[in-house]
């Protein structure tokens, strides 16, 4: 029995093309490289303009192919959801935007799989951090007065766990 071979890239969502890094990796495999660029466009779309991890499984043998796509980064998702280009390169003076502790909690939502953090409450304060250093604030304060909240039971309501 052949080994699988995987094929891990970041893609820039709904950008893959056949040239690198995909085509030289995917290519000496034999597999049909347009197919699994189709797949990922695909699968990647929603994340348009963000970096993309994605691992391509192909089995040598069969040339069957599997793609799992990762999620972006927590600062390219707060970056999408700001519509700016960038976080602050002077967080600490510079703020470039404010997100609403509905977007955070989006964003952690959609990073919990891949967060450290056993709850949801926890998640969001990981959010949180990455704000910090991205010179965002969050309900126009600062993440960690946001932290603070948090820790005094301020956004419990919002913390009501799906599990």
């Amino acid at each position: 029995m052949v080994e699988k071979k995987v094929v891990e890239v970041l893609i820039s969502g709904g950008q893959a093309t056949a040239g690198p890094p995909l085509g030289p990796a995917l290519g000496p495999l034999g597999v049909n490289v347009l197919a699994i660029v189709n797949k990922i466009n695909e699968l990647t779309k929603d994340f348009s303009g963000m970096k993309v991890p994605v691992k391509v499984t192909v089995d040598p043998e069969t040339k069957e192919f599997e793609v799992t796509v990762g999620t972006p980064t927590t600062s390219a998702l707060i970056v999408s959801e700001l519509k700016i280009q960038k976080g602050s390169g002077t967080p600490s003076t510079e703020k470039v935007g404010n997100l609403t502790m509905e977007q955070v909690l989006r964003i952690a939502k959609l990073k919990r799989p891949e967060l450290l953090a056993k709850t949801l409450k926890a998640a969001v304060k990981e959010i949180l951090g990455s704000c910090v250093s991205m010179g965002v604030t969050v309900e126009g304060k600062d993440p960690r007065e946001v932290q603070k909240e948090i820790d005094e039971g301020k956004y419990n309501q919002l913390f009501q766990e799906e599990n």
